[in-house]
């Protein structure tokens, strides 16, 4: 299930009784308990009807006792336990009791980043109540989410600024949704952003200049990488963190060429590699200086560079400015 389908349920109602909200992407579970709390208990109701624990503080007696304690002037009461995956043992199990025969009065709510299906109370709740993953969009799905949550701010961005958006913000999606705020807020009365609007406001991240690397590196700009490179490293930005970006970045150029070889449409592409399409042009340019073999001599590079970044007494600059003016010395121009 999604986020919407979880607001659709709620709209549906009447609410679960037993409700658990879990995966990688801390938005969309937060967004969740929002809405589930917007739904159960009004604001000047909450001070009795609204009880909160964490997972490694928790006592179930307590928990248990809130649960079944009748609502004030309200309907319904919420009780929320964030963090359930860093509960013990003794903790979920002194819960289970009240899984197995909860109170309709009361939606308990738990979140996790990540749970044991082996564990009886999860096993429960999958049988018992509403199990909800939010798993992270991938890249090719940001653009669609940026313009979803930009309408619902009463703004639009045209599609340099969509573009720009995106490869500065990347997939953290809490860090999306206060860019947008920004943005709406620099944006005043008007309602359309082009990318002047989010050049001048949407933070310029250190992920963003290794994007940047990674981009002039396939273009085979081996200066100006250098430049990048030497910039990000003084700043802090881990070799590795680095590295990983760049293998990236060349595995999606080496899918593009392998699938274009096999006539694979180009509308697919996007798809097919996880890319959103507003960068595809850029990658299909930079995919094509470059043929199999060097592309398998390419990711041996990277391979010996990751062994020689984990050494002991290792140079990082040196290894990746190797790296850097190998690749570059590949590909056609």
């Amino acid at each position: 299930m999604s986020l919407r389908d979880l607001q659709n349920l709620i709209q549906a109602g009447p609410l679960p009784g037993l409700i658990l909200l879990h995966g990688q992407e801390p938005y969309f579970i937060e967004e969740g308990v929002r809405a589930v709390l917007e739904a159960t208990v009004l604001p000047e109701n909450r001070d009795f009807n609204l009880s909160r624990f964490q997972g490694r503080e928790f006592k179930a007696m307590e928990v248990v006792e809130q649960a079944r304690t009748f609502p004030v002037f309200a309907e319904r009461r919420l009780v929320l336990i964030k963090n359930i995956h860093e509960a013990s043992t003794d903790q979920l199990d002194g819960l289970l009791a009240y899984v197995e025969d909860s109170v309709p009065e009361t939606v308990l709510l738990l979140t996790a980043e990540k749970i044991d299906a082996r564990r009886k109370l999860f096993q429960i709740l999958k049988k018992t109540g509403t199990v909800i993953e939010f798993k992270k969009i991938y890249d090719n799905q940001l653009p669609s989410f940026v313009r979803e949550l930009a309408s619902s701010l009463k703004i639009t961005l045209t599609g340099g600024g969509l573009k720009l958006f995106c490869k500065r913000v990347g997939t953290n999606l809490v860090e999306v949704r206060g860019e947008l705020e920004k943005l709406a807020g620099y944006l005043g009365e008007r309602d359309l952003a082009d990318e002047n609007d989010v050049a001048a406001i949407v933070s310029d991240t250190r992920i963003e200049s290794i994007f940047d690397l990674t981009d002039v590196l396939g273009q085979g700009d081996r200066a100006t990488t250098l430049v990048l490179l030497d910039r990000l490293l003084a700043e802090g930005q881990a070799p590795l963190m680095v590295l990983s970006m760049m293998t990236r970045h060349f595995r999606q150029m080496w899918k593009i060429r392998e699938l274009t070889a096999q006539k694979v449409p180009q509308s697919e592409l996007p798809r097919r590699v996880g890319v959103s399409p507003y960068f595809l042009k850029g990658l299909m340019q930079q995919a094509g200086r470059f043929d199999t073999g060097q592309y398998r001599q390419i990711f041996e590079l990277f391979l010996a560079t990751d062994l020689a970044l984990k050494s002991s007494g290792s140079e990082p600059k040196m290894h990746l400015e190797k790296l850097v003016l190998e690749i570059a010395a590949m590909g056609r121009g």
